[in-house]
């Protein structure tokens, strides 16, 4: 059904970039942008629509401000977006889990592939495997056997649907038997395991000074190359694990309908955008990895990876808690 719709999206687009261009599309945009970022200030997401906004906003001569509409795991921001005129004044920087993961874990008030134009994908947050020094085990082989030998007594620090999704695919992959603890976000997660309250999590690349210090043991990275952060530390595939892969991304989206020069325009200033070094500089200090993608391209990904959720949730049986 995804793919279905994702070939009739393409023969819109197609059919859009061939129709005569609305006379305001010469003059578009005549006013500011607003770019809606559907979680709290201060998080990586907004960080990274920050600095699209500021370099954005030069490029098109026109103010994009953003708006944080925060809740629901990105839902309320989200349809926000959905539902706004699809006329190139309101723009969507999200996250590969709230757009990809929620479609099957909540009733949603929008159709999160229809109802959305992706634009191009920014960066990508690689993920990892990564447990308390005081686990006895060097390797990503040695943890599986650990937890195996001792079902129950290991367990891994979960602040995000998302993360506790990864974590019982993991487990479901490895048929290991390890306990998920809540905690109120991927900050406080990860100082669980600092602290030794948890053995183990995966963490979204937030930890990798920690790693570096030797506070923190990475495992393996969930993505599907090794990062050029970690780059001595295997993926999962290479570990012997295999169906766990995630690649955290942020990637702007638009309104469906919004018309194709738009479209056309704001990925071609956003592939400048990542192209440069300042930017790339900017995002590796925040251990994000630059990303370029066509329009096409992310829907494609969107489509994928969208799939791939819901696999995973049917799976492993996967409930909210």
């Amino acid at each position: 059904m995804h793919r279905r719709r994702l070939v009739l999206l393409a023969g819109a687009n197609a059919a859009a970039a061939l129709s005569p261009l609305p006379a305001w599309s010469d003059t578009w945009p005549s006013k500011p942008i607003r770019m809606i970022v559907p979680f709290a200030p201060g998080g990586a997401t907004d960080v990274v629509a920050r600095l699209v906004a500021e370099r954005l906003s030069v490029a098109l001569g026109q103010p994009v401000a953003l708006d944080n509409r925060a809740g629901a795991n990105g839902i309320i921001g989200t349809d926000a977006v959905a539902k706004s005129a699809p006329d190139g004044y309101t723009l969507l920087m999200t996250t590969g889990g709230a757009q990809t993961v929620s479609p099957s874990l909540y009733p949603l008030p929008y159709d999160s592939i229809k109802d959305l134009a992706p634009i191009s994908m920014v960066a990508t947050l690689g993920t990892m495997i990564v447990v308390h020094p005081s686990v006895p085990a060097k390797t990503l082989q040695e943890f599986i056997a650990l937890a195996k030998a001792n079902p129950g007594k290991y367990n891994y620090a979960t602040g995000s649907s998302l993360i506790n999704l990864v974590g019982e695919t993991f487990k479901l992959a490895t048929g290991t038997d390890i306990v998920a603890i809540p905690y109120k976000g991927t900050a406080p997660q990860l100082s669980a395991v600092l602290a030794g309250e948890a053995a183990m999590t995966i963490d979204p690349f937030t930890a990798v000074q920690h790693v570096k210090s030797g506070k923190l043991r990475a495992l393996a990275v969930l993505s599907p190359k090794r990062s050029s952060l970690l780059p001595e530390v295997p993926t999962l595939q290479e570990a012997g694990v295999s169906g766990v892969e995630l690649d955290a991304w942020a990637g702007m989206l638009a309104p469906a309908g919004t018309p194709a020069p738009v479209i056309r325009r704001l990925h071609a200033e956003i592939t400048k955008i990542v192209a440069t070094p300042d930017f790339r500089e900017r995002l590796a200090a925040l251990n994000y990895e630059p990303a370029g993608t066509t329009p096409e391209q992310f829907m494609q990904l969107i489509v994928a990876d969208t799939a791939k959720w819901a696999k995973a949730v049917k799976a492993t049986n996967f409930k909210v808690q």
